[in-house]
This record gives C-alpha cells, structure tokens and sequence, in this order.
C-alpha cells in the first residue's frame, strides 16, 4: 500500500490541494494526517474539511488541541495565540468537535504515526535534530520499527538505535531489523527556506519512505492571510519558507 502523508497544513488550503494532487498522480492507495490542520492560515474551515474527506485517519497537532480546547497556549507569543483565537471562533461546530475527538497517535502495526516526539505525544515534543533523537533513544521505551511525526516543520529521517544516524535522503530505505523515525515536514508553512510544500509517501511493499516538495501559490495564500486580518508575519515567511 502506498500512503500518502500530510501534516502541519496550518489552514494553507492552496497547499494542501497541490499536495493532495500530487500525490493522486503518484498513485497512493490512501491519505493519512499528522495534525497541525489549523492555526497560522486563513482556510482552517476548508482545510479540516478537505482532511476529514480525503484522509483514512488524522491525529492531534499541537495547534488543534490548543483550538479545541485541550491544551493551554497562553504562553504563545502574541500573534500565534491571536490567530489561535481567530481559529477557534471562525471553524465550524463539526470541525471544531473533529479536532476534540483526534488520538494523539494511531497505531497500525509496525507502525505508528503521530504529530510530536513518540517519547510523551501529549507533551508535542519536537525531534528535528540529531542531539534530539538520541535524546529520545536514551529517555523513551519500546519504539516501533517505524515511526512517522510532524510538528518540526522539517524533513528529516533517523536510524534509531545504540548509536543514532541522520539517514536523510529523498527516499530512505527501511530496513528489517531497524528502527526508523520520519519527519515529514510541513504542507502549509515549511522552515526549510525552500517554500514548496512537503508531503510525504510510504510505500510497505517496497520498505521506501518519499520525501517530496510540490509548488504551489503562495502568494494567493498570503494575500488571504492579510485579507483575514491576520498577522502579516504569518504571510510573510511563506513567501520564503521560514
């Protein structure tokens, strides 16, 4: 089965729609979600609604919880907490009951597939560098053989184990015997200085993990941003995927 992976939309409808089509000329079997479908954009309505009909399952982003009222954010920075309560009063009363029901993680056999650090997903701990997977070696229990995360807004890969490899590439290979965590990187606002959206697919039949990037308009994203009253910042880094 080939999955294609989505996460930290954070409201981009424009990207996410050129992910989701991306991917469909990829021929994926299936959709997944790693949270983060609200907050920073002007489309969380439409992005929860395009998550909700197109993905087989989606899991809690630290964005949604604090929108949905499960967690507290009241030590955000200004702006991010601003467009927070922005969220929250324009989502409609079926999204907004959607993001209160989302797992923190979905297991799936060898599998599992969350938005932040597997170690405590309720904690939304970020893994995006190498001190921090080995961090995440040294403190956590039994890790599955695979594991999927957002939240870094970066693509990046780990070769978990006594000693941790960054084994980063546009397809990893993963092998029998390994333990392997994936970043998948953002859909709606990379961090990478290179503004295309991310997504990723996993293919279980060839044991090959894709880390793909697909243009989009992002100045019509940004405009909307601006349009909606929010902060320009938040239109800004698209421009240039900070």
């Amino acid at each position: 089965m080939r999955t294609a992976i989505l996460t930290d939309v954070h409201a981009n409808l424009e990207a996410l729609t050129a992910c989701i089509e991306a991917a469909e000329k990829k021929k994926v079997d299936r959709f997944v979600c790693l949270g983060d479908t609200v907050g920073y954009g002007a489309d969380p309505n439409a992005a929860c609604d395009l998550i909700r009909g197109r993905c087989r399952f989606a899991v809690l982003g630290n964005h949604d919880a604090a929108v949905a009222g499960r967690m507290d954010y009241s030590y955000y920075y200004a702006a991010a907490r601003e467009v927070l309560d922005w969220t929250a009063l324009h989502l409609s009363k079926e999204n907004l009951e959607w993001l209160r029901g989302l797992p923190y993680q979905h297991l799936e056999d060898s599998v599992t597939w969350g938005h932040g650090s597997p170690r405590d997903p309720a904690a939304f701990e970020y893994v995006f560098a190498l001190e921090q997977a080995e961090d995440l070696v040294a403190r956590a229990g039994q890790l599955a053989h695979l594991t999927f995360i957002g939240h870094s807004h970066l693509q990046r890969a780990f070769q978990l184990g006594e000693q941790v490899r960054d084994v980063w590439s546009d397809r990893v290979r993963i092998e029998a015997g390994r333990t392997y965590l994936c970043s998948i990187g953002s859909c709606g606002q990379p961090r990478d200085y290179d503004p295309r959206a991310c997504y990723g697919i996993w293919d279980d039949q060839t044991k090959v993990v894709e880390f793909r990037r697909v243009g989009y308009d992002a100045e019509k994203t940004a405009r909307r941003i601006l349009e909606a009253g929010l902060s320009p910042h938040f239109a800004r880094r698209l421009l240039h995927g900070v």
